[in-house]
C-alpha cells in the first residue's frame, strides 16, 4: 500500500490548531505492527520556557485523559468522571507493571 493511500487513517487536525499560527503538535501515537509507536516533541517546555518536561508532559497526559473521558461520555453515554478514574487506575497499573516494553529509537527530524 502506498503512503498516499494510508492518509485516510490520520485523525483530523482540530480547527483551533489550523487557525493558530503558533500551534505546535506535541504527540502522535500509532498502533502499527502490533506495537505502539509515538512521535513526540520533547524539550520545548524546558528549553524555551524553563518548565520541567516531566511537569509539562504530566499536564498534557492528564488533559488528554480528561478529553478521552469526555469523548467516551459523548459517544457511549458513560460517566466522564467514572471513565477518568478507570483511565487513571489502568495508567498507574501500567506504569507499575507494564504489559509490554517501551523500546525503540529516537528519530531525529527528517
Amino acid at each position: 500500500m502506498k503512503s498516499e493511500e494510508k492518509i485516510f487513517k490520520q485523525l483530523p487536525i482540530p480547527e483551533p490548531a489550523i487557525r493558530d499560527e503558533d500551534a505546535v503538535e506535541m504527540l502522535r501515537v500509532w498502533i502499527a505492527e502490533r506495537k505502539l509507536h509515538c512521535s513526540m516533541k520533547i524539550g520545548m517546555h524546558q528549553e524555551s520556557m524553563n518548565i520541567p518536561e516531566e511537569k509539562a508532559w504530566g499536564t498534557i497526559l492528564a488533559d488528554a485523559a480528561r478529553h478521552l473521558a469526555n469523548a467516551m461520555e459523548s459517544r457511549y453515554l458513560t460517566d466522564a468522571a467514572e471513565s477518568l478514574i478507570k483511565i487513571r487506575d489502568v495508567f498507574i497499573d501500567e506504569l507499575e507493571d507494564p504489559s509490554s516494553d517501551a523500546e525503540g529509537d529516537f528519530v531525529k527530524k527528517h
